[in-house]
């Protein structure tokens, strides 16, 4: 079987690496390009790994930076035409923002240092390709967020003060309340999202009740599909403008 193809957060981590060393460097004994190939090899992304001594090995590393060599305009050798569409895509969405990718390349780098972190990661199960956001943080901080908006403990504070606050739990963007709709069923069920953008959830960041709002599955769902973009109030200013246009 063949290997897997590179997610988003591998090809970023190759190609900040591409960009960190000269090109007579890009060579599979060299300890930088080992040392991803190691950071590769934990990130919670794959849940099998065909073969574990070809897996992302220091030669499959080097081979991606040879790839991004056939497609670096400023590069006046050849390289490895072997690249993906995908390849192709980011290093052109990096290319005049280096500084960007670099940090993204370290928040992943920071998130699996925590390896009892990243157990936790890779329980939560990827989603279906399809419904998944296109995020430029990656999978990867997608599901540092995720694990964050699951946090129970912090989840039955956040209810517990609104609660004690409002007297009822209701969406903070529809106003959707479960125990209305379901009477028992629904009492005190309501989902958390996580409010920090992602650009700026580090693995130690300490999640403030602040960061968190309650809001229905749908609401949830909706901001999911827009993450980098949509906001809560955004979210809201646009239920309400469809409901004013539909009278």
């Amino acid at each position: 079987m063949k290997p897997p193809k590179w997610h988003r957060d591998e090809i970023i981590l190759a190609l900040d690496l591409y960009h960190n060393i000269e090109s007579r460097e890009m060579d599979s004994k060299n300890p930088k390009v080992i040392a991803v190939s190691e950071i590769l090899n934990k990130l919670p992304i794959h849940k099998e790994r065909i073969d574990n001594l070809k897996f992302r090995n220091p030669n499959g590393v080097s081979m991606k930076l040879n790839n991004f060599k056939a497609i670096d305009p400023e590069y006046e050798g050849k390289g490895m035409d072997r690249y993906s569409k995908l390849d192709e895509e980011i290093f052109f969405e990096f290319k005049n923002d280096v500084k960007r990718l670099h940090g993204i390349a370290n928040q992943i780098k920071n998130t699996i240092s925590n390896s009892e972190l990243t157990k936790n990661l890779n329980r939560i199960d990827n989603d279906e390709e399809d419904d998944e956001p296109k995020v430029k943080e990656g999978k990867v901080i997608y599901k540092l967020h995720k694990y964050r908006e699951r946090n129970s403990k912090l989840n039955k504070r956040k209810k517990d003060g609104y609660l004690k606050k409002h007297g009822k739990l209701d969406c903070e963007i529809c106003g959707f309340d479960f125990f209305n709709m379901y009477g028992e069923l629904g009492k005190r069920f309501m989902e958390c999202h996580h409010k920090t953008p992602l650009s700026e959830i580090e693995a130690e960041t300490i999640t403030n009740m602040s960061d968190l709002a309650l809001v229905c599955a749908n609401c949830h769902r909706m901001l999911h599909r827009e993450l980098t973009t949509l906001s809560i109030i955004e979210l809201k200013t646009l239920i309400n403008k469809t409901a004013n246009n539909s009278h």
